[in-house]
This record gives C-alpha cells, sequence and structure tokens, in this order.
C-alpha cells in the first residue's frame, strides 16, 4: 500500500501549500476535512504513516470552534499539530490558550531549541519562523515537553512525553521559516518512517496498472483541450488501454491563432486516436447576448456537454468517461465547513457522467500541476506541450469582459498572440506562469496620424506561482512592455491603449472573470 500523510484541515489558507511541501519531499499525502473524521476511525485501507493538523482561522475558546476527537486516531501514529492544531491538542488536553497580549503575525527567530529532540535535529536557536495566530498557548498540560520557543511565544513547540505527537505555533510550510523543510523532514521521513519513493516514475507505473484493472478492455472517450492535464491524462490512458481511448478535441472558437490546428497536428504526433470538431459557430449562437461570467461559463459548458454526447456516441460501445481532473479541483470542491462558495464553475464539465451513463476515470486527480508535468516529461511528452501555459476551458470567451462576438474574438486573437509570442521571443516564456490578454469593455481616446480615434483597450496579465494556488505579478522588463504595447496598438486595428495589471492572487484572481 501507499504510504500516506493524511492532512486534517481546519481551513487554513496555507493547507494546501503543507500537501505542497509533503509531496516535495516525495512523499505521498492526502487532505480531509477535520469534520470527515468525526466518529470515525482511520480506515486500515490506508498505509497512514503520519498526520498533520493544519492552522486555522479559529479560536479553541470559540463556542463552535472546530474540534477533533483524537481517540479515533490511530494509536502510534505520530502526529504533528501546526498553529490551531498544536493549540488544540493543548486544549483538549487541559493545557491553557489565551488571547495573545499582542497580534503574533510574521517573522520570529527561536530564542530556544531543543535540538537533540529529533523534530528539531539540525535547527539551531536563532532559526526564522513564521507565526500567524492570535491565541496562544499561555500553559501546557501535564506530560507536555517545552522544544522551543520566541521571545514573545514560550511554548512556540512541544512534544507529548512517550509519544510521537507534536505540536508547533508557527508555520514550517511557508517560505519565511527558512528551516521548515528540515523541520517537515525531520517528522515525516526521520519520525514518520517514509520511504520518500512517490516520484513521477512510480506514479505512471501505478497509475498505469490500476488503469489497466479498473478499465480492462473497455472503450473510453476523453475530451482533449490543448492543456498539459487532460494531454497527460491522454498519454496515461493510452499507454495504459492504447486504441480503447478515443479522443475528442472541440474547437469552440474560443482558443489562441491556429491553436486547433497545431494542437491537433502535435497530438497525432502523439500517437493518440483523436479527432477534430469544429463547432466554433453553435458556441457563437449559444453566446450571443450573454455577458455575464457564470452565464458565458455556463453557456460554453451545456453547449459542450451536447457537442461531447453526439460525437461520443459516434464511437461504439464506450463505458468510461476519461477527464483531466488535478488534485486542487479535488480539494477546492470541499470545503471544512461543506460546499465552499462559488468563485468560478469548475472547469472539468460537470454533468457528462450522469448525461452519458459512463463510470469516470481520472488519473491525475492525486496530483498538483506541477507533479502533473513531471509526469509528462517521464511520458516522453514534448517541452512545448509541456510548458504551455495553463489555458481556461472557456478560452478567450472569460477574457473577454462583455457579450463575445466573432470580431471581439478575432481581436483578442491577435492582441494574445502578439503578447505569447514577445514573451517566447524575448525568453521570458517560461519564466511565467501564465500570460493572457483580456479585451475591455472600455473605449479610449487616442491620436493616430493626427487624427482622433476611440478605441478598444486591452489589458496584459503576467503572473508567477509554483501551482496556481497563489501568485505574484510578473515584473517583466520595461523595455518589453513598451514593444509589446507598440507592436500591439500599431498591428492590431480597434485597440488604442494596453494597460498591466498588477494584482496578486489573493486577493485578485489569475483570470478577470
Amino acid at each position: 500500500m501507499q504510504e500516506t500523510i493524511i492532512i486534517l484541515d481546519f481551513g487554513s489558507q496555507y493547507t494546501q501549500l503543507i500537501a505542497r511541501r509533503v509531496r516535495d519531499l516525495n512523499v505521498y499525502c492526502e487532505i480531509h476535512p477535520y469534520n470527515g473524521f468525526q466518529g470515525h476511525h482511520l480506515p486500515d485501507s490506508i498505509n497512514v504513516k503520519g498526520i498533520i493538523l493544519s492552522g486555522g482561522p479559529s479560536s479553541v475558546r470559540d463556542s463552535n470552534a472546530p474540534m477533533l476527537d483524537m481517540k479515533h486516531l490511530r494509536d502510534g501514529i505520530p502526529v504533528l499539530g501546526i498553529c490551531y492544531g498544536a493549540q488544540l491538542m493543548a486544549h483538549l488536553s487541559g493545557g491553557e490558550v489565551l488571547p495573545s497580549k499582542i497580534r503574533e503575525y510574521g517573522r520570529a527567530q527561536l530564542s530556544a531549541v531543543k535540538n537533540d529532540n529529533e523534530l528539531f535535529r539540525g535547527i539551531e536557536p536563532g532559526s526564522q519562523v513564521w507565526m500567524s495566530h492570535g491565541d496562544t498557548i499561555s500553559r501546557v498540560p501535564v506530560g507536555f515537553e517545552e522544544l522551543a520557543s520566541t521571545a514573545d511565544v514560550k511554548f512556540a513547540a512541544y512534544r507529548i512525553s512517550g509519544k510521537k505527537t507534536y505540536g508547533i505555533q508557527f508555520h514550517p510550510e511557508v517560505y519565511h521559516t527558512t528551516e521548515g523543510m528540515r523541520l517537515l523532514k525531520n517528522f515525516i521521513i526521520d519520525i514518520c518512517g517514509c520511504s520518500g519513493n512517490f516520484t513521477p516514475a512510480s506514479f505512471v507505473e501505478t497509475t498505469v496498472k490500476e488503469i489497466c484493472e479498473k478499465v480492462g478492455n473497455e472503450r473510453v472517450v476523453l475530451g482533449l483541450s490543448g492543456g498539459v492535464d487532460s494531454s497527460v491524462a491522454a498519454l496515461l490512458l493510452h499507454r495504459a488501454i492504447g486504441k480503447n481511448l478515443f479522443c475528442i478535441f472541440v474547437d469552440n472558437g474560443f482558443l489562441r491563432k491556429n491553436e486547433f490546428e497545431n494542437v491537433l497536428s502535435s497530438y497525432r504526433g502523439m500517437g493518440l486516436n483523436i479527432k477534430g470538431v469544429d463547432a466554433k459557430q453553435r458556441f457563437y449562437s449559444a453566446l450571443r447576448g450573454l455577458s455575464d461570467p457564470e452565464a458565458k461559463r455556463k453557456a460554453i459548458g451545456k453547449t459542450f456537454i451536447e457537442i461531447f454526447d453526439e460525437e461520443s456516441h459516434l464511437v461504439k460501445d464506450v463505458k468510461w468517461l476519461g477527464q483531466g481532473t488535478i488534485y486542487p479541483d479535488v480539494i477546492e470542491s470541499v470545503s471544512v465547513k461543506g460546499p465552499s462558495a462559488t468563485i468560478k464553475s469548475h472547469h472539468n464539465v460537470g454533468g457528462l457522467p450522469e448525461r452519458m451513463k459512463l463510470k469516470v476515470v481520472e488519473p491525475l486527480r492525486t496530483l498538483f500541476k506541477d507533479e502533473v508535468r513531471r509526469v509528462g516529461k517521464v511520458l516522453g511528452m514534448s517541452d512545448a506541450l509541456l510548458s504551455r501555459h495553463p489555458f481556461p476551458g472557456p478560452g478567450l470567451a472569460i477574457r473577454i469582459i462583455s457579450d463575445v462576438t466573432p470580431e471581439k474574438v478575432i481581436l483578442l486573437q491577435e492582441v494574445d498572440n502578439i503578447f505569447i509570442e514577445g514573451l517566447k521571443n524575448a525568453g521570458l516564456y517560461d519564466k511565467v506562469w501564465q500570460a493572457a490578454a483580456i479585451l475591455l469593455p472600455v473605449s479610449s481616446v487616442g491620436v493616430m496620424g493626427d487624427e482622433r480615434t476611440y478605441e478598444n483597450v486591452v489589458a496584459l496579465r503576467a503572473v508567477s506561482s509554483t501551482d496556481g494556488m497563489t501568485a505574484d505579478w510578473s515584473h517583466l522588463p520595461y523595455e518589453f512592455m513598451a514593444k509589446v504595447s507598440n507592436e500591439i496598438i500599431n498591428k492590431v486595428k480597434g485597440v488604442n491603449r494596453v494597460v498591466y495589471d498588477i494584482s496578486s492572487k489573493p486577493p485578485a484572481t489569475i483570470e478577470w472573470e
């Protein structure tokens, strides 16, 4: 069985980051809402090597604070509580958690460390940590041993004597905790005894075997988008079931310039059994007059389902629907307090399996985005496809901040093409996580050839990120931005102003809609 670290989520903004750090150690982990384990023992079917309790925004003193019955965690399994998780364990054992005299947020230094303890092995006093809490543990229960402190936090870390159970009031998963990865490695590799063998190559081997056992000789239909996720999913399925995989690539009319023809050709070059469907006019008709972002997404999703369903019925005896779902999609569909508020409709179109009466196979549902790319490399996917920036399922339709027309799509395709090709030619494309051009519902006054113009404004967006969960705007060179802006205005009729988006995620999102 796969060695697994379970992360119980109490609502922290950093929970996914904890998971990323565990994966960086080549150890498989899963995030579960804390309340998913209320009244349930850890299943024996999972080889759980350790448990991490995340931080969270609540106070253990609140009447409705998230609680966890520790008796339901399997005896003998190492536990690490982070921030709220540490306070919760102390509180449940009879310790005292009180409001901090000053809000403890930001950088701090460990003033005392018991580095003869296995959790802090190799970590010295003076090491920088990141605090983010309004409460503090003022008194630990009997049997709890202090491991580290800072100038303001006496019990910055503790352990329960005689057990492999630890609590820390700082966040080892964030970049600002300089020895955070060392501490996590001490816990996961040394204390939990994980072997660190969850690699891209081992994932491919295991997943191909699982697909063969699950699907057998039955046929699978998969909708390809040209993106990394669906492409890697297709290659995994193809390696497992070969000719029994049938891929469909639908041109919704909102792809980048020449993307349909170029991507279709590259898929065929990989040996995939693929059919291209030109459905531009049906999508344009479905979106006529719509400007609300959710309305556009839903219309595109509905139209895609109809077309994909029609095309799938042309393939005989299909039993399975393949999807490129990845782990952030799975996590974000679950909240510690139930379904989270809708930020935007999911890019993996819902309703397909039910409508088509198909079983679902999602070979990437346990991977983060950067892990998907590493798996694609093991599978031999070309760098040109692997390095492609993420591109939304609705495409340019949600980068036109108004109603969508074929004329607006053509205009934005030209702007986008100049921007993307400019990044590539300047050697900047691979330094950016995602880049986009957005057509704004704004016209501005300009002067061209001594004549007054009143034309469109476009915004350019480029962000740096690891997995898209958080992102910062890319600090592109001024000279490059000036050149691209000048080329767009000179070459794209109907545009007389270019602006650059310098918002980070959060609070903004990467896409505008």
